[in-house]
């Protein structure tokens, strides 16, 4: 990766850049503790402490220059986070002291780590595989518990045990074909019936358990994907439709102003909320209708903008409303929302007011006042969500990075591959590529094969500190 080098010392702040109680400045590399003492008050001291162990002291330039009364956690190799030998600083949180001590640590011979440099030096150290690594970005990134928690089971390496086990039953039969195409003139039970043959050195039912594997877990991608990166929801219709009083029932607060007053609403609101464990971002849009007013109408085309550019949309149409030019301007709205090919709920609302028209088929009733159908509304935005995936537990094993979502489908193509082409009784050596092919793609998964493109790939989205 570009800048990175493995045999000198890195330094980088672990915490957020601002004022708090304390700040974490990680180092890392060979010689880390003799080249930090160089600036330590107790310079013995810490070249002689053991691992895991914390020191009292100042970092200072000399006597007469001190910088910041700290704490030094030190870690001897292998046994730190890196693999190498480190040291955790730990200051106050104090911007400018932050900025002083990185200054230090630059005269003393540590350079600004890269973003995720700490987690490839771990990687290339073998203190971790690459479903790991991407495991400690993604417990980072998390927006809520669930995402955290389904973070956290792959950072303890139930990811790179599933993958594991499908590749090591994968090699052991690419060990046996290997031999049988190295010396084809050794002769094997049943050799006589092609398929028979074939089928000895490869068990079917042992491939298919493999795609079984591979599959439940690529299929998990989607659930994954909405934990850790949310989805975006807008809610849409006509003026008064009720689309503020549904965003203030998300909210559980009076977030948006409600009122029967038409165009209430001038452009859309955002608000965060977590449903299920999922993050989402919820818009409340401008009402749909033909305008002249300049300042309305540019609120409705962003609005138009927002929806197009959402995971579902929440449809709303007022349950009380006769006008059939009404009704026939929901219709068209609806239309281009088929021909976009978005996700959508239609929702019926106002349930509450006697002069409502019952909901015609494929709309929910809601009720803003009771909540009344609301429970059923957020059921049905979480299967348009899902697209018939199911949600994830707390204990399901789930992915959610695209690089390992596109191996797997690789590696799955190439096991499928290998099925069909036994099936044809095809020659060892063609099914023996696809064979290699998914276990080339399981190695990618874990790193056993890498790349630097792929390191880069995988590490520079990190923060720098981590």
């Amino acid at each position: 990766m570009n800048g990175m080098m493995q045999d000198d010392r890195i330094a980088a702040l672990a915490t957020p850049l601002g004022e708090s109680a304390l700040a974490v400045i990680r180092t890392s590399g060979e010689g880390t503790l003799q080249a930090l003492s160089r600036g330590f008050s107790r310079p013995g001291t810490l070249q002689e402490a053991p691992g895991n162990t914390i020191i009292y002291g100042w970092l200072q330039y000399d006597e007469s220059r001190r910088v910041d009364e700290v704490t030094v956690a030190v870690f001897r190799a292998p046994r730190s986070y890196t693999g190498e030998e480190s040291a955790e600083i730990y200051c106050h949180g104090s911007i400018p002291g932050i900025q002083k001590i990185m200054e230090l640590l630059f005269t003393l011979g540590f350079r600004q780590a890269e973003p995720g440099e700490f987690s490839l030096r771990a990687f290339i150290n073998g203190k971790m595989d690459l479903t790991r690594a991407e495991a400690v970005h993604e417990i980072v990134r998390s927006q809520s518990r669930k995402a955290q928690s389904l973070a956290l089971n792959r950072l303890s390496g139930r990811v790179f045990e599933e993958i594991d086990r499908v590749k090591s039953r994968l090699v052991d039969i690419m060990a046996a074909v290997s031999v049988q195409l190295d010396y084809p003139d050794d002769e094997l039970p049943g050799e006589d019936d092609d398929s028979g043959y074939v089928r000895s050195l490869i068990p079917m039912d042992t491939v298919q358990d493999a795609v079984s594997g591979l599959e439940r877990l690529v299929s998990s991608y989607r659930s994954g994907r909405l934990y850790q990166q949310g989805a975006r929801v807008a809610l849409a219709g006509q003026t008064n439709a009720g689309k503020s009083s549904m965003f203030n029932l998300f909210l559980k607060e009076d977030r948006s102003i409600v009122s029967n007053i038409h165009g209430t609403t001038r452009d859309y609101i955002q608000a965060p909320v977590v449903l299920d464990g999922i993050p989402l971002s919820l818009y409340d849009t401008a009402g749909l209708r033909e305008v002249d007013e300049i300042i309305e109408k540019e609120g409705i085309r962003r609005s138009g903008q927002v929806i197009e550019n959402s995971s579902v949309i929440l449809y709303l149409v007022d349950g009380t409303n006769s006008d059939k030019s009404a009704h026939a301007f929901d219709e068209k709205q609806l239309e281009r929302i088929g021909e976009l090919n978005l996700p959508c709920v239609k929702i019926w609302t106002k349930t509450d007011l006697p002069q409502c028209a019952p909901a015609p088929k494929g709309f929910l009733p809601l009720s803003m006042i009771s909540g009344e159908g609301f429970d059923r509304v957020q059921q049905a935005m979480m299967e348009a969500l899902l697209q018939g995936e199911r949600l994830a537990g707390d204990g399901d094993l789930v992915i959610d990075s695209l690089r390992q979502k596109q191996l797997i489908d690789d590696a799955l193509d190439g096991l499928q591959q290998a099925l069909t082409s036994m099936e044809g009784d095809q020659p060892l050596d063609i099914i023996a590529m696809d064979l290699q092919r998914s276990i080339r793609s399981l190695g990618e998964i874990t790193g056993e094969v890498s790349s630097e493109d792929i390191l880069d790939r995988v590490f520079s989205g990190f923060c720098v500190g981590k």
